[in-house]
C-alpha cells in the first residue's frame, strides 16, 4: 500500500494527532467562550449531528432477521455493560495503589462504561466471515441501549461534575441524543431508497464532527496550567488497554466455544468483536454532557482515544488467526454431522 494511500486510510487517527498539536499551540481558538463558542456548537450541534448522522445510517430494518437470537445479544450485552465495567473497577482498585495518574484510571472506567461502536465490530466480523447480522444488531441495540445505560453507569462509578445537577444532564442527552437519533431513524423511513443508492459517507462525517469535539477538550486542557500528562502513566495506561482488550477477547473466546454454549464459529467472531469493543463516537460526546466544566476532561478522555485505535489495530491483527480457527471448526463440525451415529 503507498503512503498516499496509507494517510488516505488512516486520516481519522491523523486528524486526532493534528487536533490536538494545534490545541497545544493555539488553545485559545477552541476554549470555552473563545471564537469557536464550543459551548454551544459543540456541546448542542456537534452533538446532535452525530446522534442524528447515527439515526440516519443505522440500518434497524435490516435487523429484524438477528432478532431472535437472544442468547447471544444477552451475552454481549451483558458482557459489554455490565460484566465490563464491574471487573475494570475491581482492576482500578489495584491500580489506585500505583502512581499512575488518577485521572487516566478514571478514564479507563468511562472506557468500560462505553456501548459498542456501531462500525469496527461490524466490519471486522464480516472481514473474518463471521456472524454479521449478530453483529449489525448487537452495534445498533448497544447504541440505542447506551444512550440510557453509559450515563448511568457513569455517574455511577465516577459522580457527574459538581457544576451540572443530575436533571440537566439527562435532559441535555434527551435534546441532544435521543431526539436527534429519532429523529434520524424517521428521515431514514423516508430516504431509506436514496441512503442505499447514494451510500453517503456517514462514518467519515461522525468523525469529522469528533475531531471538532475531540480539539475544543483538549483546548480547555492546554488552557490550564494547572494540568500536566505523565509520560511513564501514559505508556502504563496504553499496555494496561491493549492486555484489558486481550485477556477480555480471550474471555469471550472460551465462554462461547465452552461445550453446550449453544453459538456456532461464526456466533463467537461476533461475540469476541461486540463484547470488547467500545464506541469512541457515541462516547466522547456523552463524556462532553456528563462531566462539562471537569478541568480534567480531556485526561478522562485520553484512554478511550487510545482505546478506540487500539482495537481497531489489534482486530485487523487477529483477523487472519481467527479466520483459519473459524474454517477449521467450521469444517469439523461439518465432518462430525456428516459420520454415521
Amino acid at each position: 500500500m503507498g503512503l498516499l494511500a496509507r494517510l488516505r486510510k488512516e486520516w481519522f487517527i491523523i486528524g486526532i494527532v493534528l487536533v490536538i498539536l494545534s490545541a497545544k499551540l493555539q488553545p485559545s481558538v477552541g476554549v470555552r467562550g473563545g471564537p469557536l463558542k464550543p459551548e454551544v456548537t459543540v456541546a448542542y450541534v456537534a452533538v446532535s449531528l452525530i446522534f442524528f448522522n447515527s439515526g440516519l445510517s443505522l440500518k434497524t430494518e435490516e435487523l429484524r432477521s438477528a432478532l431472535l437470537h437472544v442468547r447471544l445479544h444477552l451475552f454481549v450485552q451483558s458482557f459489554t455493560l455490565v460484566f465490563f465495567p464491574l471487573a475494570v473497577w475491581l482492576l482500578l482498585q489495584l491500580l489506585a495503589l500505583t502512581a499512575i495518574d488518577q485521572w487516566l484510571l478514571k478514564g479507563l472506567q468511562t472506557v468500560s462504561c462505553m456501548p459498542p461502536p456501531v462500525s469496527s465490530a461490524v466490519i471486522l466480523t464480516k472481514a473474518v466471515g463471521g456472524n454479521e447480522a449478530a453483529a449489525i444488531f448487537n452495534s445498533a441495540f448497544g447504541s440505542f441501549l447506551g444512550i440510557v445505560v453509559t450515563p448511568l453507569l457513569l455517574l455511577l462509578f465516577l459522580g457527574s461534575s459538581s457544576s451540572v445537577p443530575f436533571t440537566s444532564i439527562f435532559s441535555q442527552l434527551f435534546m441532544t441524543v435521543v431526539v436527534p437519533l429519532i429523529l434520524g431513524q424517521v428521515c431514514r423511513g423516508f430516504l431509506r431508497e436514496f441512503l442505499d443508492r447514494r451510500k453517503p459517507p456517514f462514518g467519515a462525517i461522525s468523525s469529522a464532527v469528533l475531531l471538532m469535539i475531540i480539539y475544543t477538550t483538549f483546548c480547555d486542557t492546554f488552557s490550564n496550567p494547572n494540568i500536566e500528562l505523565d509520560p511513564t502513566s501514559l505508556l502504563l495506561v496504553v499496555l494496561i488497554i491493549f492486555s484489558i482488550q486481550v485477556s477480555f477477547m480471550l474471555l469471550t473466546f472460551a465462554f462461547s466455544t465452552r461445550s453446550g454454549s449453544g453459538f456456532s464459529p461464526a456466533d463467537t467472531v461476533a461475540i469476541m468483536f461486540c463484547s470488547t469493543h467500545k464506541s469512541l463516537t457515541l462516547g466522547i460526546p456523552m463524556l462532553k454532557i456528563v462531566f462539562e466544566g471537569y478541568e480534567h476532561l480531556s485526561l478522562i478522555s485520553v484512554p478511550l482515544l487510545i482505546y478506540h485505535p487500539a482495537q481497531i489495530l489489534l482486530g485487523s491483527v487477529l483477523v487472519p488467526t481467527i479466520r483459519s480457527w473459524m474454517t477449521s471448526r467450521q469444517k469439523g463440525l461439518k465432518l462430525s454431522n456428516l459420520q454415521p451415529v
